[in-house]
Protein backbone atom coordinates (compact mmCIF):
# COMPACT_ATOMS: atom_id res chain seq x y z
CA UNK A 1 0.00 0.00 0.00
CA UNK A 2 1.28 3.45 -0.96
CA UNK A 3 1.73 6.02 1.82
CA UNK A 4 2.88 9.61 1.21
CA UNK A 5 6.41 9.91 2.54
CA UNK A 6 5.70 13.17 4.36
CA UNK A 7 2.79 11.70 6.35
CA UNK A 8 4.64 9.90 9.13
CA UNK A 9 1.41 9.82 11.13
CA UNK A 10 0.03 7.33 8.59
CA UNK A 11 2.96 4.91 8.40
CA UNK A 12 2.07 2.70 11.39
CA UNK A 13 -1.63 2.70 10.51
CA UNK A 14 -0.84 1.53 7.00
CA UNK A 15 1.50 -1.17 8.31
CA UNK A 16 -1.25 -2.55 10.55
CA UNK A 17 -3.93 -2.54 7.84
CA UNK A 18 -3.43 -6.18 6.83
CA UNK A 19 -1.33 -5.34 3.79
CA UNK A 20 1.70 -7.48 3.00
CA UNK A 21 3.90 -4.41 2.45
CA UNK A 22 3.85 -0.63 2.55
CA UNK A 23 5.49 1.69 0.03
CA UNK A 24 6.67 4.95 1.57
CA UNK A 25 6.50 7.35 -1.35
CA UNK A 26 8.99 10.08 -2.21
CA UNK A 27 7.66 10.64 -5.72
CA UNK A 28 4.21 11.69 -6.90
CA UNK A 29 2.43 12.08 -3.55
CA UNK A 30 5.07 14.45 -2.13
CA UNK A 31 5.35 18.07 -3.27
CA UNK A 32 8.79 19.31 -4.32
CA UNK A 33 8.96 21.57 -1.29
CA UNK A 34 8.37 18.58 1.01
CA UNK A 35 10.89 16.09 -0.44
CA UNK A 36 13.59 16.76 2.17
CA UNK A 37 11.14 16.48 5.05
CA UNK A 38 9.73 13.26 3.60
CA UNK A 39 13.22 11.74 3.45
CA UNK A 40 13.73 12.59 7.12
CA UNK A 41 10.40 11.09 8.16
CA UNK A 42 10.97 7.89 6.16
CA UNK A 43 14.48 7.39 7.53
CA UNK A 44 13.20 7.87 11.07
CA UNK A 45 10.48 5.27 10.54
CA UNK A 46 12.88 2.80 8.95
CA UNK A 47 15.08 3.02 12.04
CA UNK A 48 12.11 2.14 14.26
CA UNK A 49 10.80 -1.35 14.94
CA UNK A 50 8.89 -2.16 11.76
CA UNK A 51 5.87 -4.43 11.77
CA UNK A 52 5.51 -4.76 8.00
CA UNK A 53 7.68 -5.25 4.92
CA UNK A 54 8.61 -1.68 3.98
CA UNK A 55 9.66 -0.34 0.59
CA UNK A 56 10.56 3.19 -0.49
CA UNK A 57 9.57 4.65 -3.85
CA UNK A 58 12.33 7.00 -4.91
CA UNK A 59 12.08 9.66 -7.59
CA UNK A 60 12.94 8.73 -11.22
CA UNK A 61 16.58 8.22 -12.10
CA UNK A 62 16.61 11.24 -14.42
CA UNK A 63 14.86 13.56 -11.95
CA UNK A 64 17.99 14.74 -10.19
CA UNK A 65 16.39 13.65 -6.90
CA UNK A 66 16.96 9.91 -6.69
CA UNK A 67 20.54 10.22 -5.44
CA UNK A 68 19.44 12.30 -2.46
CA UNK A 69 16.57 9.86 -1.85
CA UNK A 70 18.95 6.92 -1.64
CA UNK A 71 21.46 8.76 0.49
CA UNK A 72 18.69 9.50 2.99
CA UNK A 73 17.20 6.01 3.28
CA UNK A 74 19.80 3.35 2.40
CA UNK A 75 21.58 3.36 5.75
CA UNK A 76 18.25 2.53 7.40
CA UNK A 77 17.89 -0.56 5.18
CA UNK A 78 14.45 -0.45 3.59
CA UNK A 79 13.21 -3.87 2.50
CA UNK A 80 13.04 -2.79 -1.12
CA UNK A 81 13.24 0.14 -3.53
CA UNK A 82 10.39 0.97 -5.89
CA UNK A 83 11.73 2.49 -9.12
CA UNK A 84 9.31 4.71 -11.09
CA UNK A 85 9.68 5.46 -14.80
CA UNK A 86 11.77 2.30 -15.18
CA UNK A 87 12.79 1.40 -18.72
CA UNK A 88 13.92 -2.19 -18.56
CA UNK A 89 17.14 -3.87 -17.53
CA UNK A 90 19.25 -0.80 -18.23
CA UNK A 91 17.33 1.17 -15.59
CA UNK A 92 17.80 -1.62 -13.08
CA UNK A 93 21.52 -1.68 -13.84
CA UNK A 94 21.74 2.09 -13.25
CA UNK A 95 19.98 1.78 -9.93
CA UNK A 96 22.17 -1.15 -8.85
CA UNK A 97 25.23 0.99 -9.54
CA UNK A 98 23.77 3.72 -7.33
CA UNK A 99 23.04 1.20 -4.57
CA UNK A 100 26.70 0.22 -4.41
CA UNK A 101 27.33 -2.70 -2.08
CA UNK A 102 23.69 -2.85 -1.01
CA UNK A 103 21.74 -5.88 -2.20
CA UNK A 104 18.32 -4.35 -1.56
CA UNK A 105 15.79 -5.76 -4.06
CA UNK A 106 14.00 -3.58 -6.59
CA UNK A 107 10.38 -3.29 -7.73
CA UNK A 108 10.16 -1.41 -11.06
CA UNK A 109 7.13 0.51 -12.25
CA UNK A 110 7.55 -0.72 -15.76
CA UNK A 111 5.05 1.02 -18.07
CA UNK A 112 5.18 4.73 -17.32
CA UNK A 113 6.93 5.93 -20.51
CA UNK A 114 6.51 4.98 -24.17
CA UNK A 115 10.12 3.74 -24.30
CA UNK A 116 9.43 1.44 -21.36
CA UNK A 117 6.92 -0.51 -23.41
CA UNK A 118 9.68 -1.93 -25.58
CA UNK A 119 11.78 -3.11 -22.62
CA UNK A 120 9.40 -5.38 -20.69
CA UNK A 121 11.15 -8.52 -21.89
CA UNK A 122 14.58 -7.36 -20.68
CA UNK A 123 13.78 -7.56 -16.97
CA UNK A 124 14.54 -11.28 -17.11
CA UNK A 125 18.22 -10.30 -17.34
CA UNK A 126 17.97 -8.75 -13.86
CA UNK A 127 15.54 -11.15 -12.24
CA UNK A 128 17.85 -11.94 -9.32
CA UNK A 129 17.50 -8.32 -8.09
CA UNK A 130 13.74 -7.96 -8.61
CA UNK A 131 10.96 -8.28 -6.06
CA UNK A 132 8.51 -8.35 -8.94
CA UNK A 133 7.30 -6.10 -11.74
CA UNK A 134 4.38 -3.72 -11.49
CA UNK A 135 2.85 -1.14 -13.77
CA UNK A 136 0.96 2.14 -13.81
CA UNK A 137 -2.02 3.32 -15.83
CA UNK A 138 -1.79 7.07 -15.27
CA UNK A 139 1.65 8.30 -16.40
CA UNK A 140 1.65 6.52 -19.76
CA UNK A 141 -1.45 8.26 -21.22
CA UNK A 142 -0.05 11.60 -20.07
CA UNK A 143 3.30 10.85 -21.70
CA UNK A 144 1.55 10.01 -24.98
CA UNK A 145 -0.71 13.06 -24.97
CA UNK A 146 -3.78 10.84 -24.66
CA UNK A 147 -7.00 12.40 -23.39
CA UNK A 148 -7.54 9.46 -21.05
CA UNK A 149 -6.39 5.91 -20.41
CA UNK A 150 -10.00 4.81 -19.95
CA UNK A 151 -13.01 4.69 -22.24
CA UNK A 152 -16.52 5.96 -21.59
CA UNK A 153 -17.30 2.85 -19.55
CA UNK A 154 -14.28 3.29 -17.28
CA UNK A 155 -12.37 0.41 -18.87
CA UNK A 156 -8.77 0.69 -20.01
CA UNK A 157 -8.25 1.75 -23.61
CA UNK A 158 -6.40 -0.60 -25.96
CA UNK A 159 -2.93 0.96 -25.45
CA UNK A 160 -3.24 0.70 -21.67
CA UNK A 161 -4.50 -2.88 -21.88
CA UNK A 162 -1.38 -3.63 -23.92
CA UNK A 163 0.79 -2.16 -21.16
CA UNK A 164 -1.00 -4.35 -18.62
CA UNK A 165 -0.51 -7.48 -20.72
CA UNK A 166 3.16 -6.82 -21.44
CA UNK A 167 3.80 -6.33 -17.72
CA UNK A 168 2.20 -9.69 -17.05
CA UNK A 169 4.28 -11.42 -19.72
CA UNK A 170 7.47 -9.65 -18.68
CA UNK A 171 7.06 -10.64 -15.05
CA UNK A 172 6.39 -14.27 -15.86
CA UNK A 173 9.30 -14.37 -18.28
CA UNK A 174 11.52 -13.09 -15.47
CA UNK A 175 10.01 -15.55 -12.99
CA UNK A 176 9.01 -12.80 -10.54
CA UNK A 177 5.72 -11.58 -9.07
CA UNK A 178 3.38 -9.77 -11.45
CA UNK A 179 1.78 -7.01 -9.39
CA UNK A 180 -1.36 -5.25 -10.58
CA UNK A 181 -1.60 -1.48 -10.45
CA UNK A 182 -3.87 0.47 -8.12
CA UNK A 183 -7.62 0.97 -8.34
CA UNK A 184 -8.04 4.74 -7.90
CA UNK A 185 -11.73 4.93 -6.87
CA UNK A 186 -11.52 4.36 -3.12
CA UNK A 187 -15.29 4.32 -2.58
CA UNK A 188 -16.09 1.84 -5.38
CA UNK A 189 -15.73 -1.39 -3.42
CA UNK A 190 -17.61 -3.52 -5.95
CA UNK A 191 -15.49 -2.24 -8.81
CA UNK A 192 -12.34 -2.91 -6.79
CA UNK A 193 -13.40 -6.50 -6.13
CA UNK A 194 -14.04 -7.11 -9.84
CA UNK A 195 -10.78 -5.41 -10.83
CA UNK A 196 -8.70 -7.45 -8.38
CA UNK A 197 -10.43 -10.72 -9.27
CA UNK A 198 -9.75 -10.11 -12.96
CA UNK A 199 -6.11 -9.55 -12.16
CA UNK A 200 -5.76 -12.84 -10.32
CA UNK A 201 -7.67 -14.65 -13.07
CA UNK A 202 -5.20 -13.41 -15.66
CA UNK A 203 -2.06 -14.32 -13.74
CA UNK A 204 -1.23 -11.37 -11.52
CA UNK A 205 -0.02 -12.48 -8.11
CA UNK A 206 -0.78 -9.36 -6.11
CA UNK A 207 -1.97 -5.78 -6.31
CA UNK A 208 -1.07 -2.34 -5.00
CA UNK A 209 -3.46 -0.24 -2.90
CA UNK A 210 -3.80 3.44 -2.08
CA UNK A 211 -6.02 3.23 1.02
CA UNK A 212 -6.41 0.86 4.01
CA UNK A 213 -10.07 0.29 3.11
CA UNK A 214 -8.95 -1.50 -0.08
CA UNK A 215 -6.70 -4.07 1.58
CA UNK A 216 -9.31 -6.61 2.67
CA UNK A 217 -10.89 -6.84 -0.78
CA UNK A 218 -7.51 -7.22 -2.46
CA UNK A 219 -6.37 -9.89 -0.01
CA UNK A 220 -9.63 -11.76 -0.54
CA UNK A 221 -9.36 -11.61 -4.33
CA UNK A 222 -5.80 -12.94 -4.37
CA UNK A 223 -6.36 -15.69 -1.79
CA UNK A 224 -7.43 -19.09 -3.17
CA UNK A 225 -10.82 -20.26 -1.92
CA UNK A 226 -11.25 -23.54 -0.09
CA UNK A 227 -12.98 -24.93 -3.18
CA UNK A 228 -10.00 -23.99 -5.38
CA UNK A 229 -7.57 -25.59 -2.94
CA UNK A 230 -9.64 -28.77 -2.75
CA UNK A 231 -9.84 -28.98 -6.55
CA UNK A 232 -6.09 -28.47 -6.90
CA UNK A 233 -5.46 -31.31 -4.48
CA UNK A 234 -7.82 -33.53 -6.44
CA UNK A 235 -5.99 -32.80 -9.69
CA UNK A 236 -2.60 -33.60 -8.17
CA UNK A 237 -3.93 -36.74 -6.50
CA UNK A 238 -5.44 -37.93 -9.78
CA UNK A 239 -2.11 -37.66 -11.60
CA UNK A 240 -0.24 -39.27 -8.70
CA UNK A 241 -2.66 -42.19 -8.89
CA UNK A 242 -2.08 -42.50 -12.64
CA UNK A 243 1.65 -42.05 -13.24
CA UNK A 244 2.70 -41.69 -16.85
CA UNK A 245 -0.70 -40.53 -18.07
CA UNK A 246 -0.71 -37.17 -19.87
CA UNK A 247 -4.45 -36.50 -19.62
CA UNK A 248 -7.36 -37.89 -17.66
CA UNK A 249 -10.94 -37.17 -16.65
CA UNK A 250 -11.82 -35.54 -13.35
CA UNK A 251 -15.40 -34.73 -12.51
CA UNK A 252 -16.42 -35.21 -16.12
CA UNK A 253 -13.79 -32.82 -17.46
CA UNK A 254 -10.47 -33.46 -19.15
CA UNK A 255 -7.37 -32.32 -17.27
CA UNK A 256 -3.81 -32.46 -18.60
CA UNK A 257 -0.33 -31.11 -17.89
CA UNK A 258 -1.27 -27.38 -17.85
CA UNK A 259 -4.02 -28.11 -15.31
CA UNK A 260 -1.54 -30.03 -13.17
CA UNK A 261 0.90 -27.10 -13.28
CA UNK A 262 -1.87 -24.67 -12.28
CA UNK A 263 -2.80 -26.91 -9.36
CA UNK A 264 0.81 -27.15 -8.20
CA UNK A 265 1.28 -23.39 -8.48
CA UNK A 266 -1.86 -22.73 -6.45
CA UNK A 267 -0.79 -25.05 -3.64
CA UNK A 268 2.70 -23.55 -3.68
CA UNK A 269 1.10 -20.15 -3.12
CA UNK A 270 -0.92 -21.48 -0.18
CA UNK A 271 2.19 -23.01 1.39
CA UNK A 272 4.13 -19.73 1.08
CA UNK A 273 1.31 -17.85 2.77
Amino acid sequence: MFVPGDREDRFAKAASSGTDAIILDLEDSVASSRKAEARTQIARYLHSERTCFTLVRINPLDSGLSGDDLTAVLEARPDGIVLPKAEGAKSIARLIAMLGASDIPILPLATETPAAMFELGTYADMSDRLLGITWGAEDLPAAMGAISGRDENGLYTSPIELARSLTLFGAHKAGVAAIKTVYPDIKDTEGLARYAARGRRDGFTGMMAIHPSQVAAINSAFSPSEAEIAHARQVIAAFEANPGIGALQLGGRMVDAPHLKQAQNLLDTVRRD
